[in-house]
């Protein structure tokens, strides 16, 4: 069993802009076949619109509220709400709020800077 600190995994921003917390990765922590992270995205801030090819995430949004464009459908998310990703679908996170937007992001197979492509 693998077991991770929250106050001793450091933060580092992603291609897309938004500050992670690898939770649990396959190439750190020795789980398999998917990874975990809390992502941070500041007020006033937009995630850039990207994709994954080969990854499926999830969602889950535990702080702040903000609008969600996944394709071409746009809605608002908040405290509770999980949005399903599916591979090779574009998207963004906007942060209209005035505290920072959190989310625990689940990916399978695993977060990989090399899946994330960046879309204008």
């Amino acid at each position: 069993m693998t077991k991770t600190r929250y106050r001793e995994i450091p933060s580092y921003t992603t291609r897309d802009g938004s500050e992670i917390r690898e939770l649990m990765h396959p190439a750190v922590h020795g789980n398999l076949k998917q990874s975990l992270a809390e992502a941070t995205v500041a007020p006033g801030r937009t995630t850039l619109m990207h994709c994954h090819q080969h990854s499926e995430e999830l969602y889950h949004i535990t702080a702040g509220h903000g609008l969600m464009q996944l394709g071409e459908e746009k809605f608002e998310i908040r405290v509770g709400d999980t949005i399903a990703i599916p591979p090779g679908t574009v998207h963004s996170v906007e942060n209209f709020g005035s505290e920072p937007l959190v989310m625990l992001c689940c990916s399978s197979p695993p977060y990989s800077h090399d899946d994330t492509e960046l879309k204008s």
